[in-house]
């Protein structure tokens, strides 16, 4: 493994560079400004447009997608660092470059499962940056992290329902879905024109890795009902397009909007999680980068009890453990990219879940440190610690709780150990 960046690399890096001070930091602040002025909350703001112009215009377009037909073409190795990067500016930098969550995960999604028709229609608006999206996993009432709870029914109907999901929709036959969602990042977005729902379409099937599938559900389709907006610690964050809880009232579609084959779900939700839980730590050391030099800053320009607070030997010793603790985990994090790049995401499943356990539990220190050492300012608007921590913590949760990842990882650990079966 090279720890150097290659030609690509460097030079990426350094023209995203220079766009994240000439445009997305000097942005920050309008787009707070705009927000609040907006007629609805969840309207994009109108610098939003104009840094996506300026991104494409640049040549930071869909970095995220290894295929170059599709995207920039980038290996993971070579997108961490890029994407280290728009962590700085998370509420901004993602959504400028069209590789922000959830549209990152559903256009992998659509270009590896979906079939010619599906991408006509979803992945090239979503690819285009012209429509945002929504992933509809989670449910209010049962523990989602395993996904053999999920209550949502994905129910045959029509001419179809005998056949293999194959007909055409409408009185031909198709997809009935039923059952309600929460915290689904993207909903309350006006963009958002599509669902990918994951519900149970063989709910006592032997194997509960069978029983679930995905279909999309166009946001305008009857009986599709976003009733309500989640916040993430008092947060409404806008970036992801909210997060909704959503009801989905015997919905409708036809058979083709199924995604892959009938049981094919929890398959895919492990190849769309797998990409995503890389990114989410790729950009959290962007977020630790940018608390240790705000940590650095307050450092040298704050005096208590006679001494700059850079000489107090505690804050002396957060800052150095900061720095040693993002080394470390920027080089977990490129270890794994590599891995993925080399004998992919099965071959890479250790080191996903030791960055997913890792990255987040260790930012949100860092981010706890610096909002300590700002004190009043660290928990106020005026500094980006506050809603950087509420997102580095809700981490913890997100695309599989630390304890699953945990308890995965364990057990791959000890079979070695444990005695064989006969």
């Amino acid at each position: 493994m090279d720890f150097g960046y290659d030609a690509r690399t460097a030079e990426l890096r350094e023209r995203l560079l220079a766009f994240m001070d000439e445009h997305v930091y000097p942005a920050e602040e309008r787009a707070r400004e705009e927000r609040e002025a907006l007629a609805s909350p969840w309207d994009t703001p109108p610098v939003v447009a104009e840094l996506k112009e300026r991104a494409r215009a640049a040549g930071l377009w869909n970095l995220f997608l290894p295929d170059p037909e599709l995207g920039a073409g980038l290996t993971n190795l070579q997108y961490a660092p890029l994407a280290e990067i728009t962590g700085r500016s998370p509420q901004l930098a993602p959504t400028a470059l069209n590789c922000a969550a959830p549209d990152t995960g559903n256009m992998e999604l659509l270009a590896e499962f979906g079939d010619e028709e599906q991408r006509k229609q979803w992945l090239e608006p979503l690819l285009a940056g012209e429509i945002r999206s929504a992933f509809a996993m989670t449910e209010p009432e049962v523990a989602s992290s395993d996904a053999s709870n999920i209550e949502t029914r994905i129910e045959r109907y029509g001419a179809d329902a005998d056949g293999d999901g194959g007909g055409e929709g409408g009185d031909g036959g198709g997809w009935v879905v039923t059952g309600r969602k929460w915290y689904i990042s993207g909903a309350m977005n006006p963009d958002c024109r599509v669902f990918i729902v994951m519900g149970k379409t063989d709910p006592e099937g032997a194997d509960p890795r069978r029983r679930q599938s995905m279909v999309l559900v166009p946001r305008d389709a009857p009986g599709v009902e976003v009733r309500r907006a989640m916040r993430v610690y008092g947060y409404e964050d806008h970036s992801h397009g909210g997060h909704a809880e959503v009801v989905f009232d015997r919905v409708r579609v036809p058979a083709g909007n199924l995604v892959g084959g009938v049981g094919d779900g929890f398959a895919i939700a492990q190849a769309r999680l797998g990409p995503g839980r890389i990114h989410h730590c790729m950009r959290l050391i962007g977020m630790a980068e940018r608390a240790l030099e705000l940590m650095c800053r307050r450092a040298v320009e704050r005096t208590a009890f006679g001494k700059p607070l850079a000489a107090q030997g505690v804050v002396q010793n957060w800052i150095a453990d900061a720095r040693v603790t993002v080394e470390q985990l920027r080089l977990l994090v490129l270890k794994t990219a590599w891995l993925m790049d080399t004998v992919g995401n099965r071959g890479a499943h250790t080191e996903i879940q030791a960055i997913k356990i890792a990255t987040p539990r260790a930012v949100v220190e860092i981010l706890d440190r610096a909002v300590q050492l700002y004190g009043a300012a660290g928990v106020s608007q005026d500094q980006p610690l506050a809603e950087l921590w509420a997102a580095a913590r809700t981490l913890r949760l997100a695309d599989g709780p630390d304890e699953v990842h945990q308890r995965s990882l364990a057990r791959r650990e000890l079979r070695p150990y444990l005695p064989e079966r006969p």
